[in-house]
C-alpha cells in the first residue's frame, strides 16, 4: 500500500518598499542611521506616520548633535528613492507637508540602559523575542515569505529602470500559498500580486505581463506547476496607492518583517529602534542562533524564544522548539542549556550588540532592513554562519 503523505498549505505575504507602512518604516530607520552615525550611543525610538501629502515624525531620541540632523531632508530623500516623485499622485518627495514632534528619551527608561559598566547594560524594555530558521530554502527561511519578497524585489528593479515598465508604481503586495508534504515545500498553490500602476497600466494586457514575469521568476524555484493559480490585481484596478491611498505607520508589518507567520512573534516592531531595544537586537540575535543551529545539522527547524526584564542584563528565560526535527537524540532542553551557558551565544544586550556590531553598521544600514524582510539576506551580520563548527563540536555532529 502506498504511504499517504501529510499535506498542508501555508500562505505568507510581502509588501513593497512603496507600501505606506514601509515608507514609514524606511524613514524611521534612515533617521536611526543618521543618529548612530552622529552618536553611536544614541537612544532612538523614532515613529513615522504618512498620509496624503504629509509625513509626521514622533518619538523619543537622545543623540549628541541631533540638532544638526535634518530629519525633514532625510524623509524627502527616502520618499524620492522609493519613487514617489509625481505631485499629481498626492504624495511626492518635493511637495509633502512635514511635521516633527520628536523629543528626548524618558529618564525612567534611560536609567535602566545607561550603566557605568557597559557590560551590565540592561535591556531597553521587557518582552519576549523569537528567532527562527528552517532548512527548506538556501537562506534558511520559510519558502512562502522568501519568494513573496523576491517577487516584489524583482518588480521594484524593473520599475526603477523605467522604459517599458514605467507604468509600474511603487506600492505593491504579493502573497504565495505553498503546499507542503511531510513538512517540505513541494509546489505553489496560489500566487496573488496586487501592483499599483498608472492609468495606462491598468489594463489586462499589462496584468498578463505581470503574470508572465512572475511565472518566469518562480519557474526557477522548481515549485511552479501547471496547477498553480495566479490572481493579478484581482479588484481590476490599482492606481490610487501609496500614502495617498492609505495611511502608513511605523511597525505595522511585523509579520512581513520576520517569518511570514510560520514562526511566533513577540509583538515588538523593529524599525526606528536603536539596538538597546531588545525588541530589535535580541530578535536579530535569536535568528542568528537559530540559523547556526539549523546549519550545523542539529535540527531541520529551530525556534528560539528569549525574554527580558527592563533594566536587567541577563535574559529571564529561553525556550527552544525543534518541532520533532532534532538529530542525534538531541533534545530542546540540551539546546536551551547551551544557550543559557553563554559559551556560544551571549544574549546579554551589551554582548549581542557588540557581537553583531549593531552600533556601527559596516556594509549595511538599518534603512536597508525596512523593506523585503529583516532576515534571509547575507549582508546582515545576524545571517553569518560562523558558529556552526563550534556547535557541531558541542553536539558531536560529524
Amino acid at each position: 500500500m502506498k504511504e499517504t503523505k501529510h499535506q498542508h498549505v501555508f500562505t505568507s505575504e510581502s509588501v513593497s518598499e512603496g507600501h505606506p507602512d514601509k515608507v514609514a518604516d524606511r524613514i524611521s530607520d534612515a533617521i536611526l542611521d543618521a543618529c548612530l552615525k552622529k552618536d553611536s550611543s544614541a537612544h532612538v525610538a523614532c515613529e513615522t506616520m504618512v498620509g496624503p501629502d504629509i509625513v509626521v515624525n514622533m518619538g523619543e531620541i537622545t543623540c549628541k548633535g541631533f540638532k544638526d540632523i535634518d530629519t525633514e531632508s532625510i524623509a524627502r530623500k527616502v520618499v524620492a528613492k522609493i519613487g514617489y516623485t509625481i505631485p499629481e499622485e498626492k504624495f511626492a518627495a518635493r511637495t509633502f507637508k512635514y511635521e516633527n514632534y520628536i523629543h528626548g528619551q524618558s529618564p525612567d527608561i534611560a536609567r535602566g540602559v545607561n550603566r557605568k559598566s557597559k557590560q551590565k547594560q540592561g535591556a531597553g524594555d521587557q518582552g519576549m523575542m523569537f528567532g527562527y530558521a528552517t532548512n527548506e530554502t538556501r537562506s534558511y527561511m520559510p519558502a512562502a515569505i522568501v519568494y513573496s519578497h523576491e517577487l516584489l524585489k524583482m518588480f521594484a528593479r524593473l520599475r526603477k529602470r523605467g522604459g517599458k515598465y514605467s507604468w509600474l508604481r511603487p506600492d505593491a503586495k504579493s502573497q504565495l500559498s505553498v503546499v507542503y508534504e511531510d513538512g517540505k515545500p513541494v509546489r505553489f498553490d496560489t500566487v496573488v500580486i496586487s501592483h499599483q500602476t498608472t492609468e495606462e497600466g491598468a489594463v489586462n494586457e499589462k496584468y498578463e505581463q505581470i503574470e508572465r514575469l512572475a511565472r518566469d521568476y518562480l519557474s526557477k524555484t522548481g515549485l511552479l506547476d501547471d496547477k498553480t493559480k495566479f490572481y493579478i490585481n484581482p479588484t481590476g484596478k490599482f492606481v490610487v496607492g501609496g500614502p495617498c491611498g492609505d495611511s502608513g505607520l511605523t511597525g505595522r508589518k511585523i509579520i512581513v518583517d520576520t517569518y511570514g507567520g510560520i514562526a511566533s512573534h513577540g509583538g515588538g516592531a523593529f524599525s526606528g529602534k536603536d539596538p538597546s531595544k531588545v525588541d530589535r537586537s535580541a530578535a536579530y540575535y535569536a535568528r542568528y542562533a537559530a540559523k547556526n543551529i539549523v546549519a550545523a545539522g542539529i535540527a531541520a527547524r529551530c525556534q528560539i524564544q528569549v525574554a527580558y526584564a527592563i533594566g536587567v542584563d541577563k535574559p529571564v528565560s529561553f525556550c527552544v522548539k525543534t518541532f520533532g526535527t532534532a538529530t542525534n537524540g538531541i533534545t530542546n532542553a540540551d539546546i536551551e542549556k547551551v544557550l543559557m551557558s553563554g559559551k556560544v551565544f551571549d544574549f546579554r544586550p551589551f554582548a549581542l550588540i557588540s557581537d553583531l556590531k549593531l552600533l556601527r553598521p559596516n556594509g549595511w544600514s538599518y534603512e536597508e532592513t525596512a523593506a523585503y524582510g529583516h532576515f534571509g539576506r547575507d549582508n546582515f551580520p545576524w545571517e553569518r554562519l560562523d558558529r556552526v563548527e563550534k556547535l557541531k563540536k558541542i553536539f558531536k555532529i560529524a
